[in-house]
């Protein structure tokens, strides 16, 4: 047995289960009330990656392009929309993954997923946490990732790196999350939706023994 193999066991317990899509209303719905603009959403899939380094799990992120026309620069993880070639949110994550990062299917194991997540940009997002190959080496394509690193787990699970902040946007005041400078990342800042899927991760491990 690992030594984080309860870790991943209570993971998978407190998580949708990957055989069962979650269709029930986005985590941050309400929080975006009056800034959606009525129409449909893009449905779209993130990975959200984990890693077992021994000493301690690691979470997979990328930096966008600063080029990209939406959230160019900003922090998040890998994925997009779900094309009509896409087997579902499952294969849409991975395929995004082997695009973006390289990452081969072979080398994540799916574990389930979070509540949908909604963004002012428009989508509908369901993050599939997955359980990633020690031995995986990111290949970032610079045409949509300018940067892939890593943060402790431990790090963003602890309540006292999360806080709160009152930003204007539309024309009224909007709360977003924002985590703390990870000593292992200090210049990347790690806020907005990547902050909400982790802090739904934090909330969904919270709920199970």
């Amino acid at each position: 047995m690992t030594p984080h193999a309860a870790l991943f066991e209570r993971l998978g317990r407190s998580l949708h289960p990957v055989d069962a899509v979650p269709d029930g209303p986005e985590w941050n719905r309400d929080e975006l009330e009056g800034l959606l603009d009525g129409h449909d959403p893009v449905d779209a899939a993130v990975l959200v990656g984990l890693v077992d380094r021994g000493d301690d799990v690691q979470v997979l992120l990328t930096r966008r392009t600063d080029a990209l026309r939406q959230h160019g620069g900003q922090v998040s993880f890998p994925g997009g929309r779900i094309d009509p070639g896409d087997d579902g949110v499952l294969d849409a994550a991975l395929r995004e993954a082997h695009e973006e990062i390289g990452l081969v299917p072979s080398q994540a194991e799916p574990l389930g997923y979070l509540d949908p997540m909604r963004t002012v940009t428009g989508y509908r997002v369901v993050p599939v946490i997955a359980r990633l190959a020690p031995a995986f080496v990111p290949r970032p394509d610079p045409a949509e990732v300018a940067e892939v690193f890593e943060v402790p787990l431990a790090f963003l699970m602890a309540p006292g790196n999360l806080r709160r902040l009152d930003i204007e946007f539309a024309g009224r005041v909007r709360h977003v999350l924002e985590f703390s400078p990870s000593p292992s990342a200090p210049e990347q800042r790690i806020w907005g939706v990547t902050a909400s899927i982790l802090y739904n991760l934090r909330q969904r491990l919270d709920a199970v023994p």
